[in-house]
């Protein structure tokens, strides 16, 4: 069961990256790269349910943690540079 949704799960993840190289404005590129970073969270929680390893989940908090507070820089970046 938990091996299907890392499967689809992955799936996923590559629409997001095909959203995020292929988007057409910055926004939207932003938000398939966000939308990346938290499936790779549920992905890493997944794994380490799958086998049995309870410290995935804090590398996966540690990931899901980085993701908000780069994407926060990227967007306070991307508000003050973007053409108006």
């Amino acid at each position: 069961m938990f091996a299907a949704v890392c499967i689809s799960i992955l799936f996923i993840m590559a629409f997001a990256l095909a959203r995020a190289f292929f988007a057409p404005t910055v926004y939207d590129r932003i938000l398939g790269v966000n939308m990346f970073g938290t499936k790779t969270v549920l992905f890493i929680a997944c794994i380490g349910f799958l086998t049995g390893r309870p410290d995935f989940l804090d590398i996966a908090l540690v990931y899901a943690l980085i993701n908000f507070i780069g994407m926060i820089a990227v967007l306070r970046f991307f508000e003050y540079t973007a053409p108006q």
